[in-house]
């Protein structure tokens, strides 16, 4: 477990990547600590990481340690606007060090790339783990919380949110639903979506595709527009290093060998592609596109193509 709190990310704009018709904004939240990665990938070592030089200098450092950071993203489709997965949060009790009460400015750089939590429609949550729901909510100001997006309709994959309905959760877990999840729930705006094999079409060229392995209901979110794609991975990939050893798999994955085959499986229909592939940990550039590399893959950058100004 991180045992040190993350330096705040300190940018003033929202990367963004434009797909045809389509443009996905990077919403920031923070950077991770270097301990992160070997907690979280603990077979990722600085051994394995120095065998693939393409990682360094963007995603780990000279000495293999790597870069992880916590950011969502945004977009609008069929005049849909959506954000995929809310991060960490603002001032919520967590166990770890590097998650526990921060104090970003997340909402305004959201608002700032044009999607202020008012004009938000739709917030699709790959999974319902800690780092991946707390902006869910904010402070109310009386010790409670409120639903940051007041009229959007959140969606989570039934098998997900089953799953959890039937954990007997530790207290930390515990608190996260209290503050992140029912209120949501308690309001109504959380909405339960059927993933079959095949995936499910949710707004226009919106898919949720189904990577099981992570969590029992874990969804990757693919974007199609007119000229393009793009595909959000969730946890199903957390870092690059993952293209290159499939097998490296997160300490916090409930079915270690469903994760890999999901991730293979996933990496194997995006290789040779145009999809535009979206790390929801990766650090800058964050997106490129998938590239067979002997036995596995490697990841080709793709650097943004725009950067909104943030609100002075």
């Amino acid at each position: 477990m991180p045992t040190s709190p993350a330096d705040r990310t300190d940018t003033t704009a929202a990367p963004s990547w434009t797909i045809g018709d389509l443009t996905v904004h990077r919403i920031d939240e923070t950077a991770l600590p270097a301990s992160t990665g070997p907690w979280l990938l603990p077979g990722a070592t600085p051994e394995v990481v120095r065998e693939q030089a393409w990682l360094s200098p963007d995603f780990a450092d000279a000495d293999g340690i790597l870069r992880i950071h916590s950011h969502t993203f945004a977009f609008e489709t069929g005049g849909v606007k959506v954000l995929v997965d809310t991060g960490i949060g603002n001032h919520k009790t967590r166990t770890n060090p590097a998650w526990n009460d921060l104090d970003t400015d997340y909402l305004a750089r959201l608002t700032a790339a044009g999607f202020a939590p008012d004009s938000v429609d739709l917030v699709v949550l790959t999974h319902l783990h800690t780092d991946h729901v707390g902006w869910n909510t904010r402070a109310d100001g009386n010790g409670g919380w409120i639903p940051t997006f007041p009229n959007a309709r959140y969606l989570t994959s039934r098998t997900e949110r089953e799953f959890w309905a039937a954990q007997d959760m530790d207290e930390p877990r515990r608190q996260m639903f209290r503050d992140s999840v029912h209120p949501v729930e308690d309001a109504g705006l959380l909405d339960l979506v059927d993933v079959p094999a095949g995936g499910a079409t949710i707004a226009p060229g919106l898919q949720l595709l189904p990577t099981p392995g992570h969590t029992p209901g874990h969804v990757a979110v693919r974007l199609t527009g007119r000229d393009g794609s793009a595909l959000v991975t969730g946890d199903c990939i957390h870092h690059p290093v993952q293209f290159a050893h499939p097998a490296i798999g997160s300490c916090v994955d409930i079915d270690p060998a469903e994760s890999e085959a999901s991730r293979r499986r996933l990496l194997g229909s995006l290789a040779g592609t145009d999809t535009l592939v979206l790390g929801t940990h990766f650090p800058a550039p964050t997106a490129g596109r998938v590239t067979a590399d002997g036995a596995a893959y490697r990841l080709l950058p793709v650097p943004p193509t725009a950067a909104a100004p943030a609100a002075s």
